[in-house]
């Protein structure tokens, strides 16, 4: 017959009390004031938290407490995606060490970066910068810093900008052909190079264009960039803005690339732009959303390094 087993409990009424000492006292005092401090060893070391002996020596601390901090840093850390009932907060979170400015050792706490998905965040590292955030009520306890968080780095502010543009004659044509699906540019007289957008003045010979010619929608990504800012305009984070040779042009333009992962966009990549629904089109070069891939053979390198 297998053997019963039976639950127990182990519990002390009221709470498990014991001394703390002048060591760790001090410590839990200073915590319920909002400070944090260390205790020095007889090497100099910064102990946090406080221990009463140097644990490199077996020796007695020193009698000198320092405040450290308020800020910090995270030495290494484990990501907790699913926190338990008995954990300190109530969706994702850190357990970190931080070594806290002007310690010589390491405190474990939870870390609060604001986060609900269950993959840690980018932004989470070691180095990252970070500082207590205090309980309001306080008893005298580790407890008594809620959690750690990150320092402030960035700000965003809502920004808004509103202004006419007079177009001028060369710009009013190249919007006028965008109105109609074309892309158009101008031929310079000196050089023949096709200048896209027409711009009415040859950047290159400084003499005035006048010569209408219209240019493919199909071009070739000459240089591009990863962005991971969000932008209106983008279909998603990251997305690719990139400088585009297109076909029948001599001068690269700049726009979107979309339809590919942001890592496999390239040099020399075909791509055609992507138009929005004719009902949309209005003058701008808006009406094309983006520029996606062909699917054509890349160009060699040699046949655009020119231009990037």
């Amino acid at each position: 017959m297998p053997s019963e087993t039976t639950a127990h409990v182990l519990e002390f009424p009221g709470g498990y009390t014991r001394s703390v000492g002048p060591v760790i006292g001090r410590f839990l005092t200073e915590l319920r004031s909002g400070r944090v401090v260390g205790v020095r060893t007889a090497a100099g070391r910064v102990l946090v938290p406080p221990t009463e002996y140097d644990p490199d020596t077996g020796d007695a601390v020193t009698d000198e407490f320092v405040e450290v901090g308020p800020a910090g840093t995270v030495e290494s850390w484990s990501w907790v995606p699913n926190p338990r009932a008995t954990h300190p907060l109530d969706r994702p979170f850190a357990w970190a060490l931080i070594r806290m400015d002007g310690a010589d050792t390491a405190l474990l706490h939870a870390l609060d970066l604001g986060e609900e998905g269950p993959e840690p965040p980018r932004r989470l590292r070691a180095g990252l910068r970070v500082r207590p955030r205090f309980r309001a009520e306080r008893v005298g306890s580790v407890r008594d810093i809620e959690c750690f968080e990150p320092e402030v780095t960035m700000y965003v502010a809502p920004t808004r900008l509103e202004y006419r543009l007079h177009p001028g004659r060369a710009l009013d044509r190249f919007l006028e052909g965008m109105s109609e699906g074309r892309i158009l540019g101008h031929r310079c007289e000196v050089c023949d190079k096709v200048l896209v957008p027409m711009k009415g003045l040859c950047p290159m010979d400084g003499v005035p264009t006048t010569e209408e010619v219209e240019v493919a929608d199909t071009g070739t990504v000459t240089t591009f960039a990863v962005n991971n800012i969000p932008d209106p305009r983008a279909p998603e984070v990251p997305f690719v803005s990139a400088y585009i040779l297109l076909d029948g042009a001599d001068v690269a333009m700049l726009a979107l690339v979309s339809g590919i992962p942001a890592d496999q966009v390239r040099l020399g990549m075909r791509v055609r732009a992507a138009w929005k629904p004719r009902e949309e089109w209005g003058r701008s070069i808006g009406n094309i959303r983006w520029f996606e891939p062909t699917g054509e053979p890349d160009v060699p390198f040699d046949a655009i390094k020119d231009y990037t």
